[in-house]
């Protein structure tokens, strides 16, 4: 008789999805029931699907149960032209982003020296989330100069575009001047807005994009999980 531990209820439900037993989107059997499959205690079977939470396989969703991730993990290339769309329609997922809110402020700090202006002047901030496969895989705001892009947001929300918004300013091609990435422990707030285990990180990204003599256009911070994306970064010869 095989003598259970956590680490083979993990090794066995990890073979269950990867052999198409369980498929995205499926719940797993509530703890009760994977304890008396497995002749074990509740305690270990929590601890194999905390495990397979921490690595993106599950998601636990409190009040609903446990369900096997729906989301393939995504690649997202950073090169000389970084567009969201572009870079993961073409991996079968539905991409969509949602304004959450905006709001005309004194540019941060951060946002005054990226985008090269005075202290006080006053920028943009587009505070958005995005889905794919509707769950949630980043969400964070950009700014841009409110006197040189007045009505961005509202533009932006008719076209559905960053690039034909940039079009109805006559800038017909932009490029990424600068992103730096960066690791760390999941707040709870974010794990809560991302739907993700507590215990995975995230990966918090700050990018300027500008046109092609260098000048700036915007900046952004944004928050990606770290269990649904994977950066690779694009060289080129310029």
């Amino acid at each position: 008789m095989i003598k259970h531990t956590w680490n083979t209820i993990r090794d066995e439900l990890v073979e269950d999805i990867r052999s198409g037993r369980l498929s995205a989107g499926d719940k797993l059997p509530t703890e009760p029931q994977l304890a008396e499959r497995f002749s074990i205690g509740r305690h270990s079977v929590r601890k194999a699907l905390e495990a397979l939470a921490r690595e993106g396989r599950l998601s636990i969703e409190q009040g609903r149960g446990t369900f096997v991730e729906a989301l393939p993990r995504l690649t997202y290339t950073i090169g000389k032209r970084t567009r969201l769309r572009r870079n993961l329609i073409p991996q079968g997922v539905t991409v969509e982003g949602k304004l959450v809110e905006a709001n005309r402020i004194v540019a941060p700090d951060f946002v005054a020296k990226a985008l090269l202006l005075n202290p006080s002047a006053k920028v943009t901030e587009s505070q958005r989330i995005t889905l794919a496969n509707d769950l949630p895989v980043a969400f964070g705001a950009s700014y841009h100069c409110a006197e040189r892009f007045p009505e961005f947001v509202e533009r932006r929300d008719v076209l559905g575009s960053t690039t034909e918004t940039y079009r109805t300013y006559g800038i017909q091609d932009y490029f990424r001047l600068k992103t730096t990435v960066h690791s760390r422990p999941s707040r709870p707030e974010e794990s809560k807005t991302l739907k993700q285990h507590p215990d995975v990180p995230v990966l918090v990204v700050n990018a300027i994009d500008a046109l092609p003599d260098g000048t700036p256009l915007s900046c952004s911070r944004v928050i990606w999980s770290a269990a649904r994306v994977t950066f690779t970064m694009e060289q080129t010869d310029e």
